[in-house]
């Protein structure tokens, strides 16, 4: 199984992708999980952030989960993904693939910005400092039109919204064995 979570930095995908994760190994599941950002400065470092390798990270990405998902281990890919055509794609090409939206309201994402990147998104265009291509702010993100799972991190505790996603998981596996005993 893959689960494509999408969401703006800052939403919770990767706190959340890893404590279920953990949970899922805990609980005697194969699990791993792609982090964006992660695999950014490293497989994927080449790319930039137009639309182009925007989409072209993602589909790295998915090739790599589709490798672990092969042998029977649960993937959570947590990366912003922004865009409708790119999760569809992978959803067509790959087996049993999911897609979570994590959301939070703008407001709730300025007020955490743990990156600082909002900060900089919202300077003013000659500052040297300037973001100018911070999804969500000053570059799109497509709402996802028919999640296969909606968590609202700005509603939901840490603690709601990894049982969330962890439920979600574990009904999903069906017939796919992905147990170690």
């Amino acid at each position: 199984m893959i689960v494509q979570l999408c969401g703006l930095s800052g939403v919770g995908k990767s706190t959340i992708s890893r404590i279920v994760k953990n949970k899922l190994i805990k609980d005697g599941y194969l699990a791993e999980m792609i982090d964006g950002d992660e695999y950014r400065r490293v497989l994927c470092r080449d790319l930039g952030f137009s639309r182009e390798d925007r989409n072209e990270n993602i589909r790295r990405l998915a090739f790599v989960a589709d490798k672990l998902s092969a042998h029977g281990i649960i993937v959570l890919i947590s990366a912003i993904n922004p865009y409708e055509e790119i999760r569809n794609e992978v959803t067509q090409c790959y087996n049993n693939v999911k897609t979570v939206f994590i959301d939070c309201s703008i407001e709730t994402l300025i007020k955490r910005d743990t990156k600082g990147l909002y900060a900089r998104a919202l300077l003013a265009d000659d500052h040297p400092d300037k973001v100018f291509n911070l999804t969500g702010v000053n570059d799109n993100f497509d709402i996802p039109t028919n999640p296969d799972l909606y968590i609202n991190s700005g509603i939901l505790s840490i603690k709601e919204s990894t049982g969330k996603l962890y439920d979600f998981v574990v009904s999903n596996l069906g017939l796919i064995s992905s147990r170690y005993d």
